[in-house]
């Protein structure tokens, strides 16, 4: 269990698949995500897919609540955990209602001791869709560096979309 001065954040388990559909089923949240699912059924894909992060150890995901009130505000953790490189990627998301609030902000420093300080990592690398603004702004909020686009990329919806690569390294965290 993690907490900040006003958010608990615990590892997802297979329990949590209600809120995890809450988040993933929203249009407003996954318009630029590679993920959406309508069904709680759906669903079950994301939580096999936690759960192999967790078994092969790849990476791992925490559910964020609110400690005063223990609403479920969205999810976040590392994936692509790579040792041998010292380097994982970051993945955010909240629900709608909880946007603008600071959340991130508050919350994303712990994640970042966690990757440097217990998983050794020296980069944290975050990819954003070109279009997602509120995204890219948010990770230059926290301190990431903006280090190129790689352009039409990727396929969503069958159009061709670019991507923005960010990072954090620990010499810029320890600062």
């Amino acid at each position: 269990m993690i907490e900040t001065q006003r958010f608990t954040l615990r590892e997802v388990n297979d329990s949590d698949i209600v809120y995890i559909h809450k988040g993933l089923s929203n249009r407003a949240l996954t318009e630029f995500y590679d993920v959406h699912f309508d069904t709680l059924e759906e669903t079950k894909e994301q939580m096999e897919w936690y759960a192999d992060l967790k078994k092969n150890g790849t990476g791992m995901w925490w559910c964020v609540f609110d400690k005063e009130t223990n609403e479920f505000c969205g999810a976040g953790g590392y994936n692509g955990l790579d040792r041998n490189h010292r380097k994982a990627e970051i993945g955010f998301w909240l629900l709608p209602e909880y946007w603008g609030k600071g959340i991130m902000k508050e919350v994303m420093p712990k994640l970042f001791e966690l990757g440097f300080e217990d998983l050794n990592l020296n980069r944290i690398e975050g990819f954003v869709v070109s279009d997602n603004v509120k995204c890219k702004n948010a990770l230059n909020k926290i301190n990431f560096h903006y280090e190129g686009t790689m352009r039409e990329s990727e396929i969503k919806n069958d159009k061709l979309i670019s991507v923005d690569i960010y990072s954090l390294l620990r010499s810029e965290w320890e600062k």
